[in-house]
């Protein structure tokens, strides 16, 4: 990455970015108070947001449910409305960053194909999960909450979750929206009362909460995609890809309820095809109790993944299942190659890389994560925050992102001179997020990836640390053993 590319990033603000996220943030201040309440200003925020999508597919609907909400009335179908106007706005604004961000690195992206518009059977003439008691369960609960508005939370509202997370989870298709709603019950578990709050994350909540609605929301057998918020149509086709995948970096996920690790990769197709930008991930539930390290011993279900990060070795996939950008990871699909250097993989595939167009849902600013390579720059302190200076041109480092079950750290990534990262757009500016860096320390060049240590830590000193301190997965596995076996 150049200078004259973050000088684009930094002097280029899409136009409209501004007004589409005021729009949002008035119907996020609406559930602060909750929508039993609609005062004069959560009246005009909703009125305004209808007004923007006035001529869109959704406007009709977001209009009925802005007006019908204002009168005190609300039901399933007004919140699924605003839910998935919130949606598009953000996801035009990700669009436009996103277009912007191509445009500084001269990055290719695939086209959008639109979804089919039939959802696929599941043998009893319904869509798959389309009246399912889970889902039901969990709008439910959605609903109380937005009724209730965060400053309203309280225990018992928060303890009711524990009802559609748990039929949720029963329910393989419905593991994200399972762990999405853990996880919101567990935020607001640990911030009640909300209404002592003097900065509650006013935007991170309405993301989950908007996000579940649109998961629990039961899809129609067969309707215009244009007519119906973005989760409720059919997915893209999964294609299978055979080839050479090239890691970049791996980013790790970290929440008290959950783990995910997500895998950034380059994949050369066996068929001689453009090398292609792709991610993969796994994850697993937690406790809050188990970190740092600890974390890869919960997704030892994919060994071949964690040698493959931790030895830094390319992998070869047979007929993997790809949708968008994002790969399913199959163990038995998936065989180690040889070691590649990934810092140099990014000098010379990033440039032709051809990147995925992002699903419906993943459309929103805080899901940009691209792929880049920074070399040369200098490292600069700003009050305790690191900048990168690159030809003249500053970017900030997000090293408050830096996992904990890895070696990389703040003082790497300040003694560095090339960095391995994600660049990614946060509270109005463009940040980079380091996966990996190259440092000189001890006068020796040392390279330091946060997938280093998903096969065991290397470091003496933390190794013997977390010796001392146990082994919580073993520990908390042995006791979930025994109680079962009760």
């Amino acid at each position: 990455m150049l200078g004259t590319q973050l000088a684009v990033l930094r002097d280029g603000t899409p136009t409209g970015l501004t007004d589409a996220l005021d729009l949002v943030a008035g119907l996020d201040d609406a559930l602060v108070r909750g929508l039993a309440r609609v005062g004069e200003e959560d009246a005009a925020a909703l009125a305004a947001l209808a007004g923007a999508l006035a001529t869109t597919p959704l406007g009709d609907r977001v209009a009925e449910a802005a007006g019908k909400v204002t009168a005190g009335s609300v039901v399933e179908e007004h919140l699924v409305a605003l839910a998935g106007a919130r949606c598009a706005l953000l996801g035009a604004a990700h669009d436009a960053l996103l277009g912007q961000l191509d445009t500084a690195l001269g990055r290719a992206r695939a086209t959008s194909t639109p979804p089919a518009t039939t959802v696929a059977s599941s043998g009893t003439g319904e869509p798959p999960g389309d009246g399912s008691a889970a889902r039901a369960a969990a709008r439910a609960w959605l609903h109380e909450v937005a009724v209730t508005g965060w400053g309203g939370v309280d225990h018992e509202l928060v303890a009711a979750a524990s009802s559609p997370i748990e039929a949720a989870l029963a329910e393989p298709g419905l593991r994200r929206l399972a762990v999405l709603l853990d996880g919101l019950a567990a935020e607001l578990r640990a911030c009640v009362p909300v209404a002592t709050m003097t900065q509650p994350p006013v935007r991170r909540w309405a993301d989950l909460w908007a996000r579940g609605v649109l998961l629990a929301r039961a899809a129609p057998a067969a309707v215009a995609p244009a007519a119906v918020a973005p989760a409720a149509v059919a997915p893209a086709a999964v294609e299978e890809v055979s080839g050479r995948l090239l890691v970049l970096g791996v980013d790790v996920h970290e929440h008290d309820t959950a783990v995910q690790a997500q895998l950034h990769a380059i994949l050369e197709p066996a068929d001689g095809g453009p090398p292609r930008l792709v991610r993969c991930a796994v994850g697993a539930v937690k406790v809050e109790t188990i970190v740092g390290p600890a974390l890869w011993r919960l997704l030892d279900d994919h060994p071949v993944l964690l040698a493959a990060l931790a030895e830094r070795r390319c992998l070869t996939v047979t007929g993997l299942p790809l949708h968008g950008a994002d790969l399913l990871w199959h163990d038995d699909r998936v065989r180690l190659g040889e070691p590649v250097d990934p810092f140099a993989t990014a000098r010379v595939l990033l440039p032709t890389a051809v990147a995925a167009a992002s699903a419906p849902l993943d459309r929103h600013p805080v899901g940009i994560a691209e792929p880049v390579l920074m070399e040369g720059y200098t490292v600069r302190d700003d009050d305790g925050a690191t900048t990168f200076v690159l030809d003249g041109q500053p970017i900030a480092v997000a090293v408050d992102r830096l996992p904990s079950c890895g070696p990389l750290t703040p003082d790497l990534v300040a003694a560095s001179s090339a960095c391995l990262g994600l660049m990614r757009w946060d509270d109005g500016r463009w940040l980079l997020q380091p996966l990996a860096v190259r440092a000189t320390v001890k006068r020796r060049s040392a390279d330091a990836h946060t997938g280093d240590w998903a096969a065991g830590v290397t470091d003496p000193k933390v190794a013997k640390a977390e010796a001392r301190a146990g082994d919580a997965v073993a520990v908390l596995r042995e006791r979930a053993g025994r109680l079962l076996r009760r």
